[in-house]
């Protein structure tokens, strides 16, 4: 059995993955504690964070977003 020539599966380079640097944009205060929107200010990637309270950290209340620019 023979099979019909084929191109080589083209590889795609892995972004470089990095530990983003969270810019906050703007915040505002709810009644579950501050949102933030914050950006990347190395690859301009985008998230939403909720800190509940001033004195603990915010934490990621969504997923990365947008297209980095790496």
């Amino acid at each position: 059995m023979t099979f019909p020539p084929t191109l080589p599966v083209p590889r795609i380079a892995p972004l470089r993955a990095h530990e983003h640097a969270w810019l906050v944009e703007s915040r505002h205060r709810t009644s579950d504690g501050t949102v933030l929107y914050v950006r990347c200010a190395s690859c301009a990637v985008r998230r939403v964070d909720l800190q509940a309270h001033p004195h603990v950290p915010p934490a990621a209340a969504s997923a990365v977003f947008g297209d980095a620019h790496v």
